[in-house]
């Protein structure tokens, strides 16, 4: 039997681009004490300078972000000053899998603050905020990709741990924050909020394992599906030669609120002599969504060319020939059955770890130097970022930041440029500077981005 590329790589291409990396608001920003949405990173920071802010619709902070650790550049050639993919004969296969790894991560996320206002009260500074997030990953073994390359070579090839996430929430975030008193220095915060679920899709292989020989070759499939999208539904389409209804594709019949949540985050900060030091745990909390939809391979399917007998006569009484047989079984391999005794399910959100420290010049206090991680845990997308950045206010109405980031998604160059003014704030800003672009537009590398802002700040 062959297996074609086209399919691997259709199948490939489809993970990479149906999902959506989570996005939030600028960590180039986290140590200016003029960054309106700091909150968002540390309920403790506000902007103390100012009595609040109102938010301008749609545009008060809006973050756009792509991450990996396997770039587009990876799966991109020149070829005799053609653009080919990876599985062009002439690109080799040792450059083709020097750029892969055995977990290949891509991921889009988008964050916006819809409406948002700030303001002094009961005691300390008060934040409403009104947004959206949509955000997703998938996760490519690389034997996938040495797959679609070679082609059905005589090798084993793991599959296992394809995976891909997607969500896609509103919310309504209360925030304050405070000094306390009773110890110089430390100010904390909190914030509750309220999310209204506009759908998720999970998908697991949970195995997936093809052992390919010169006289017999051996495939196991274990995979399961879930969506939660408000007026969703499965095609199906019947099996003649199994006998069973197979999931064929999905159906959308409206679209509306599929789950309600709830979720907080906590932090503080200290100032001692020159320092600040910060910590802050976010989206603590859970979704629960209805209108389940679960497609399964209820279980692990195995088929083994070991186990049939053909022959150019094997029909000759008028019996299912061994081809049908092994046909018929080979199609259970990848035919889902829809699990109809689902009907909700409750996930947890991706909690984030921040923390930092920043030391500030004594003899030019509008510079200052800080270092930041993120910690994301989310499972087998679970990702870390150190971020060291330079952050400077030369007037009052400036400042600005410049930053290097390592972590899971490899190194960066970040940025960001604020303007506030009396009565208005603009921001501008990148945590991960884009790169080249293909002919296409297509950036090359997987890390890049955006953050810009505006706020009326009273």
């Amino acid at each position: 039997m062959k297996l074609n590329n086209k399919y691997l790589l259709s199948a490939l291409l489809a993970c990479t681009i149906s999902t959506a990396a989570f996005a939030q608001t600028s960590y180039s920003g986290y140590f200016l004490d003029n960054y309106t949405n700091r909150y968002l990173l540390n309920p403790a920071m506000a902007d103390t300078t100012r009595y609040g802010f109102v938010a301008m619709p749609a545009l008060g902070n809006l973050n756009v972000g792509m991450h990996g650790n396997t770039h587009v550049s990876s799966f991109i050639y020149n070829v005799d000053g053609r653009t080919v993919l990876f599985t062009n004969p002439g690109v080799s296969t040792s450059e083709v899998l020097k750029n892969i790894h055995d977990k290949n991560r891509l991921g889009l996320g988008v964050d916006l603050n819809i409406l948002a206002v700030g303001f002094k009260a009961l005691g300390g500074h008060n934040a409403v905020t009104i947004g959206a997030v949509a955000d997703g990953e998938v996760m490519v073994p690389g034997s996938l990709i040495r797959l679609a390359k070679e082609g059905v070579a005589n090798k084993t090839y793991d599959i296992t741990n394809l995976r891909a996430s997607a969500n896609a929430y509103a919310k309504i975030q209360l925030n304050h924050s405070r000094e306390i008193k009773q110890v110089p220095g430390l100010r904390v915060g909190a914030a509750v909020k309220f999310l209204l679920g506009l759908g998720n899709i999970d998908a697991y292989m949970n195995q997936a394992h093809l052992q390919l020989g010169e006289d017999a070759w051996t495939v196991r499939t274990n995979a399961d599906i879930y969506a939660n999208i408000k007026g969703a539904s499965f095609k199906q389409k019947y099996n003649e030669n199994t006998g069973k209804y197979y999931v064929d594709g999905l159906d959308m019949d409206g679209f509306g609120i599929n789950g309600f949540g709830m979720g907080f985050d906590l932090g503080g900060t200290y100032e001692w002599r020159d320092f600040q030091f910060s910590l802050s745990l976010l989206d603590l909390g859970f979704m629960s969504w209805s209108n389940t939809i679960k497609a399964s391979s209820n279980g692990t399917h195995e088929v083994s060319s070991a186990d049939y007998t053909f022959s150019v006569d094997d029909n000759e009484d008028g019996s299912q020939s061994e081809w049908d047989r092994f046909k018929d079984n080979v199609s259970e391999l990848y035919q889902f059955e829809q699990d109809a005794n689902v009907s909700s399910r409750t996930t947890g959100l991706r909690a984030t770890l921040n923390w930092g420290v920043r030391y500030t010049l004594p003899y030019y206090r509008r510079l200052n130097f800080g270092m930041v991680n993120s910690t994301r845990f989310n499972g087998s997308f679970t990702m870390t970022d150190f971020r060291f950045s330079a952050n400077v206010n030369p007037v009052d109405c400036l400042s600005a930041s410049v930053n290097f980031a390592a972590g899971t998604y490899g190194v960066g160059f970040g940025w960001l440029l604020n303007l506030n003014v009396k009565g208005f704030n603009f921001y501008v800003g990148m945590d991960r500077t884009l790169g080249k672009l293909a002919k296409q537009g297509i950036p090359l590398n997987s890390n890049a981005e955006v953050n810009l802002g505006i706020n009326f700040p009273f």
